[in-house]
């Protein structure tokens, strides 16, 4: 396996679902500025999005399940102060962080029930909501309510650990709330029925791709280009993925970039910076067609670094010989 080397950005505006979106840069020295939404090693963050409001469970319920998820969890502090909403958050005991100065537990804090605002999900990612498209309207328009759940210290761990914490962690709170119609990741924007999630049909780390990683579609305004990327890797200390490419069926990509991103996580990151990779044929992986990986900014919107995949007589924009 292989990668490659960085590109210049095109000029045209990438388009989502027909909205114009501006292009962006920026050097990865600068990564620790960007969006906390997907800053390397960040903070997870969901919302359990429901029809009617529901309470905080009690505090013991949600330590047992957490323990029975997670292992061995402590309660480290529940607040209800007048004027603020009632929060609950755990130490995971079994999930231990070294520090310069020591060690701590990742962390744990799930907050009461409050109205959804699903105004403040811009077009962008409504647009690129693919996980649940048919259901999309629906449930933003129906589910009036969200639990705000999140880890702290979490970035810590190494990832292949922290994508399991954080997905038995997902698992726990859907049993704590049996009422969550769906869950918005506001990491990477994506938004999934939570019985999708329930039916237990992806085991291991391939949860986190499936349900936290959003696979993005862009069409490149006046031209015949495409633009396909993910979102959520990031959150692991991963760079997440890029393709800038023609003429080749999009669902052929989306689901090459599934495969990279399973790869790379469960081998622990392991594609360099002008390593090549296999490439496609009639949508099948084909060993006899390498493409090169470069690392560089993204072209879409949110800053952050990418694996780019230089999809060769495919390939769209300038890259170097």
């Amino acid at each position: 396996m292989g990668l490659f080397s960085k590109k210049k950005k095109p000029e045209p505006t990438a388009q989502p679902a027909d909205q114009s979106s501006k292009e962006s840069s920026g050097a990865r020295e600068e990564l620790e500025k960007f969006d906390p939404e997907i800053r390397p090693g960040g903070v997870f963050m969901v919302q359990l999005l429901m029809k009617n409001p529901c309470p905080l469970p009690p505090r013991e319920k949600m330590a047992e399940l957490l323990s029975r998820h997670i292992g061995k969890v402590e309660a480290i502090g529940s607040s209800a102060e007048p004027g603020k909403k009632a929060c609950a958050s755990f130490a995971a005991l079994d999930h231990m962080v070294e520090f310069k100065d020591g060690k701590g537990p990742v962390m744990f804090s799930v907050i009461d029930c409050d109205p959804f605002r699903p105004e403040t999900i811009d077009e962008l990612r409504r647009s690129q909501m693919w996980s649940c498209q048919p259901h999309r309207d629906r449930i933003l328009s129906e589910c009036k309510y969200a639990v705000f759940a999140h880890d702290m210290l979490g970035g810590g761990l190494p990832a292949q650990i922290r994508a399991n914490l954080l997905m038995d962690y997902l698992e726990a709170l859907l049993e704590l709330y049996p009422e969550c119609e769906a869950v918005y990741f506001i990491n990477s924007g994506k938004l999934i029925l939570a019985d999708e999630i329930r039916s237990g049909e992806f085991k291991g780390l391939d949860r986190y791709i499936q349900f936290a990683v959003n696979i993005r579609f862009f069409n490149i305004q006046d031209t015949n280009d495409h633009v396909i990327d993910t979102l959520g890797l990031s959150l692991l200390f991963i760079e997440d993925l890029q393709y800038h490419f023609h003429s080749m069926d999009p669902n052929w990509v989306v689901n090459h970039a599934c495969s990279m991103a399973t790869y790379i996580l469960k081998n622990n990151r392991p594609i360099k910076d002008g390593d090549t990779i296999d490439g496609i044929t009639d949508g099948q992986l084909n060993q006899n067609i390498q493409w090169k990986c470069h690392f560089e900014d993204a072209l879409i919107r949110p800053n952050r670094a990418v694996l780019d995949v230089n999809m060769a007589e495919y390939a769209s924009g300038s890259r170097p010989q």
